[in-house]
């Protein structure tokens, strides 16, 4: 939520946002590693990650062994959801997307996720600015906090790169509960 040298403003998992010092940790066991007017990074399981002001997510923490199967995700200024996942393990941006089928991806990230999208079934998707090259390919895993989902469908378009959509693939999987600007997925199967 806010940043400055050697604090942040965190809120996870949708909880009271939480003024954390560089060292310090949350109940749930998000670590402040740094910070400074433009970036933090926070450490959750071992892994880190960076995160701006601006990319307008807050933190919403990795499964625990006995995950409830629920993530809440905060709108940012504009009303978009926007929060921190993976992809087959790897740390990814995604943007909440009702209005895309399956979860997208450009080639760029695709590439950089180590995702052999070429061996993919090949088409082509009709998009705001026309028809572009797409591959349709199934992410092992797709995990968004608390929910980690197997065999989950994904298009990567050709296109100039984007962020990530989370699409229905995955949200067809859960059971959305918007409130304000809360939004409430819980694993449905």
């Amino acid at each position: 939520m806010a940043l400055f040298t050697g604090k942040a403003v965190l809120i996870v998992d949708g909880g009271k946002p939480r003024t954390l010092s560089v060292g310090q940790s949350t109940p749930e066991g998000v670590k402040l590693v740094s910070a400074n007017s433009e970036a933090a990074v926070i450490e959750f399981q071992g892994k880190r990650q960076t995160l701006g002001v601006g990319q307008g997510t807050r933190v919403v923490s990795a499964p625990a062994a006995n995950s409830s199967g629920k993530t809440t995700i905060l709108a940012d200024s504009r009303g978009h959801f926007l929060t921190t996942g993976s992809i087959n393990g790897m740390s990814v941006r995604f943007m909440v997307d009702t209005g895309a089928t399956t979860i997208a991806i450009s080639a760029a990230e695709a590439r950089g996720l180590g995702i052999n999208y070429r061996g993919g079934k090949r088409g082509m998707a009709n998009t705001a600015n026309g028809p572009i090259l797409v591959y349709l390919v199934q992410l092992d895993n797709v995990r968004v906090g608390a929910i980690t989902l197997n065999n989950v469908q994904a298009t990567i378009s050709e296109g100039p790169a984007h962020i990530a959509l989370l699409g229905m693939s995955f949200l067809n999987r859960t059971q959305m509960l918007r409130d304000g600007d809360t939004l409430t997925l819980v694993r449905r199967y």
